[in-house]
């Protein structure tokens, strides 16, 4: 293994469930080396969470990957002191608990800037550090909900829909963690300052909504389900039905692209102009690819440029040739029985992270506070 980016970097991880997890797994995998603490009876209770292979969480497996694990009780005089001995030989601080909790604890960013004065301390929350709203609990949807992106996504009864996946969580909380961490470490090799960084996932979610946030900001009407481009109901942009039921995700949104889609499906060139009635069109679009099969439609648009794909389940994205040429799934997570798994694909350029099979450590595995804990595996 060569030289890693993040080489001799030393995290102090106290955060759980996904964000903040997500976060320092990345980081771990850029070479930092992050000490996770966790709390008696459990630990991180992702460690409870399905699916699971035996007693082993996956999820948590997946997460956790190269990090090390030290038990704590933060509500005690010796756990405090502790925590405080680890950041005082640490780089950076990630905290997931919300505002207020880490001060009556007394391992807030004053506190860990008086063991170490150029400690970079990371708070993920939901809504921030101040503001009316800081103190409040909540989840990946409650963000949404409040950022107003789960009111562009609705089903045909026009009510929202529940995500898929979880978009505040990772896209507001994970990713600008990761960002801001970075450039502070950056910026504290030019001035040798630390500071404290405010994730709020509510706040970061505003930015993936571009377009409609344009709009709302001139007071102009938001697109809704059946009217953006790029929101589904538009005839070159969505979901169609084969005749045996599966799924075809369109995009054909170009007009180069829109053209050659028409003309494969065999759409008459009267009914391709979207831009007078485009639920007419999507309604002949609609009849033809309900016409044939899924089978016969990926032999029909194979080696044409009409952005159509099959939607595949996370089963067949597995097999996935394209994937699978990328070397997507080399990457292994070692499991405590042994056995050995795709580990999580993560945003890193295989030069600058660490490409090796790795494990995820039991709970307090690393309790011991030998004098190698900040040694990389």
């Amino acid at each position: 293994m060569g030289s890693l980016p993040l080489q001799g970097i030393r995290i102090v991880d106290f955060s759980t469930l996904l964000p903040g997890p997500l976060a320092t797994l990345m980081l771990t995998d850029a070479g930092a080396v992050v000490v996770k603490i966790e709390a008696p009876n459990g630990g991180d209770g992702a460690r409870a969470h399905l699916p699971q292979d035996g007693d082993e969480s996956l999820h948590f497996a997946q997460l956790n990957r190269g990090k090390k694990s030290v038990v704590l009780d933060l509500k005690s005089a010796e756990g405090k002191a502790a925590a405080l001995r680890l950041i005082a030989q640490a780089d950076v601080v990630v905290e997931q608990f919300r505002p207020g909790v880490m001060t009556r604890l007394g391992l807030d960013y004053a506190a860990a800037r008086g063991v170490k004065a150029d400690i970079i301390y990371c708070s993920i929350t939901g809504y921030g550090q101040t503001g009316p709203m800081a103190k409040t609990p909540g989840h990946d949807l409650n963000y949404l909900a409040r950022a107003g992106l789960l009111s562009l996504s609705c089903g045909e009864d026009g009510h929202p829909v529940l995500p898929s996946a979880a978009i505040a969580d990772i896209g507001g909380g994970t990713l600008p963690a990761v960002i801001n961490i970075l450039l502070a470490l950056l910026r504290r090799q030019q001035s040798g300052e630390g500071c404290h960084i405010d994730v709020s996932m509510t706040d970061n979610t505003l930015a993936w909504m571009p377009r409609a946030l344009g709009a709302a900001s001139r007071g102009l009407a938001v697109p809704r389900i059946s009217e953006g481009r790029h929101i589904a109901g538009g005839p070159r942009y969505g979901i169609y039905i084969t005749a045996d039921r599966k799924a075809l995700a369109v995009a054909a949104l170009e007009p180069q692209f829109w053209t050659r889609f028409c003309e494969r499906i065999g759409l008459p060139p009267a009914q391709r102009d979207d831009s007078v009635n485009p639920h007419a069109v999507r309604d002949a679009v609609t009849a033809i690819i309900a016409s044939h099969d899924c089978a016969w439609w990926v032999e029909r648009f194979k080696g044409e440029d009409v952005c159509v794909d099959v939607v595949q389940d996370l089963a067949a994205a597995l097999q996935d040739p394209h994937f699978l040429a990328r070397g997507v799934w080399d990457r292994q997570l070692r499991l405590h029985n042994g056995k050995m798994l795709a580990a999580l694909p993560l945003p890193l350029a295989p030069e600058l992270s660490d490409q090796r099979p790795r494990g995820y450590p039991a709970l307090g595995a690393h309790s011991a506070n030998d004098a190698d804990i900040w040694e990389r595996d």
